[in-house]
């Protein structure tokens, strides 16, 4: 389900010129109202639901409503981001509380290391050979641009 802001809990960001959401949407579907300094989701239908907004919301105003295979109708979803993880707290309807823990990656940005640091099968990135290529394609050779 796509995310929505809870008006009563967002605070756009202390008016910055841009919020946590807007920022960290690939789809550049938050947007801030500037008459009442609140964010919403512009297009829901086009949310691709990774969730990046509501895990980097911080004070948790950007909501989703799970998927039956996560949590039962009726259920609601709320992340708490901490600096090397995030918990994930399911409230059932009959009050039950359930909490997930997952570690988040914590590597600055621009350190990550491509493809983890582990040797691929070609040892180069920037090769035109993908995964089982050209096995896969059933072609003696991948043909590539001189």
């Amino acid at each position: 389900m796509p995310s929505f802001v809870n008006p009563d809990k967002c605070d756009g960001c202390k008016a910055l010129d841009k919020t946590a959401c807007q920022f960290i949407c690939p789809n550049d579907l938050m947007v801030l109202n500037k008459a009442t300094m609140k964010a919403f989701n512009q297009e829901p239908e086009m949310c691709w639901e990774c969730y990046s907004c509501v895990k980097i919301c911080p004070v948790q105003a950007v909501e989703i409503r799970g998927y039956a295979d996560f949590v039962p109708m009726g259920a609601a979803v709320t992340p708490m981001r901490s600096s090397d993880s995030i918990m994930w707290t399911v409230k059932f309807r009959n009050g039950m509380l359930k909490r997930f823990k997952f570690p988040i990656r914590t590597t600055p940005e621009g350190q990550a290391k491509p493809a983890g640091g582990y040797a691929t099968a070609h040892g180069n990135l920037n090769d035109n050979i993908l995964a089982q290529e050209p096995e896969a394609l059933r072609i003696p050779e991948v043909y590539t641009i001189k």
